[in-house]
């Protein structure tokens, strides 16, 4: 089932029953006391909207009787989640404090990811909340593992472990002293910090809309508060993110908004859901991992910032040449000089730098220190001393 529906969730929740909804999410204005807007990357439409307040308390108002209503249609086994960011945590925990009851909070979720910079005198943002809650305490949960850390030590996921006379946790023995084997081990359960990817400028899924949050988050959200087939909420839907990751779930969804420009775009994805693949997630960062050992390797004495997923550039120096980056390339295991040449070259285009070094580490045809093959790209043997000596020896 997809229920897509124009206007104020305050309104149209009075045509639902009480305890009929499964799952609900919310991402209310933040507080931001800013117009949101952002422009669809092929620049034909841009979506805003006002996210201005008189006070907190007018804010405040606002969500407590939308908070309310939700409640009252959310299942005795329901579950709320309430995304929001550091201009709004104190009021939404108070108010879901004082709706929903202190017993029935169950996690403060942190979604942490990466961002790029910006010249804002302080700390870089890189995180948001979603608060938790329950109806009841006879809520649904189901268990999400991770793998163990890489730190975890054998014998605890090999050894059955169990409770001493003093409470403290020690590993299970027989009768005759020896430790017990542990049953078939899932990993570790899910905590409550997330590292998820914020999406990508170019990810497909991206559709313009400014608060617009990844697939993969929602799902999350999805796996562990609720089951297949039943039915999920979102009051504020915007871009229709939570409706998209319910159908890929196979969950009902209903979605509410007051803009029609949202309703179209979330009607528009629901028709033809598409969600982007984050390589860090799929592969772990264990899979950039040999790549950034090299570079490490080779650059370790030498002020440099990696770059992930670049077919032509292993770094970017942080000084610069003539106001263009330099570009650092390392000649790969099974990789010619002239293969190098060309992805360097290719990267040197594209990212308009005049200058740019190839570190050579096999197939060295020459005895000199490093060659120049243009104006723009000189060759290194792979020694972090003689690529330093060249550094400090030209001027920038």
């Amino acid at each position: 089932m997809e229920n897509v529906l124009q206007g104020d969730c305050l309104e149209l929740l009075q045509a639902f029953e009480d305890n009929s909804i499964d799952l609900i999410y919310l991402d209310p204005p933040f507080f931001t006391n800013t117009i949101q807007k952002l422009t669809t990357r092929d620049g034909s439409k841009e979506f805003s909207y006002k996210d201005m307040w008189k006070s907190n308390e007018e804010y405040a108002e606002f969500l407590y009787y939308r908070l309310v209503a939700l409640k009252r249609v959310l299942k005795e086994t329901g579950n709320i989640f309430v995304h929001c960011d550091r201009n709004s945590t104190h009021i939404v925990k108070m108010l879901l404090d004082d709706i929903f009851g202190v017993e029935h909070f169950q996690s403060e979720i942190i979604w942490y990811y990466k961002r790029w910079s910006n010249s804002k005198k302080g700390l870089l943002p890189s995180h948001q909340t979603i608060y938790f809650y329950s109806k009841t305490s006879s809520f649904t949960f189901n268990t999400l593992y991770n793998n163990y850390s890489e730190t975890t030590n054998v014998d605890q996921i090999l050894q059955k472990r169990t409770k001493d006379y003093q409470g403290k946790t020690v590993y299970a023995r027989d009768e005759n002293g020896n430790t017990i084997n542990s049953d078939s081990k899932k990993g570790v359960p899910l905590n409550d910090v997330w590292e998820i990817p914020y999406l990508n400028p170019k990810a497909k899924e991206r559709v313009g809309y400014p608060t617009q949050k990844p697939i993969v988050l929602l799902e999350k959200i999805i796996d562990i508060a609720s089951n297949e087939g039943d039915t999920i909420l979102d009051p504020f839907c915007g871009s229709g993110t939570t409706l998209v990751a319910g159908k890929l779930k196979n969950r009902n969804v209903i979605g509410m908004d007051i803009s029609d420009d949202a309703i179209q775009l979330t009607r528009s994805r629901l028709d033809n859901p598409i969600k982007s693949e984050s390589n860090l997630l799929k592969n772990g960062k264990e899979s950039y991992k040999n790549s950034d050992l090299l570079v490490e390797k080779i650059l370790h004495d030498i002020d440099y910032i990696p770059v992930q997923r670049n077919r032509g550039i292993d770094a970017i120096l942080k000084k610069t040449y003539q106001n263009s980056p330099i570009l650092v390339r390392i000649q790969k295991k099974d990789e010619t000089l002239q293969e190098a040449i060309k992805k360097l070259t290719n990267a040197i285009k594209v990212k308009h730098s005049k200058k740019s070094f190839l570190i050579r580490t096999n197939d060295i045809e020459s005895l000199l220190e490093y060659d120049m093959v243009d104006t723009k790209i000189e060759i290194i043997n792979a020694t972090s001393y003689g690529f330093k000596k060249l550094l400090n020896n030209t001027n920038f």
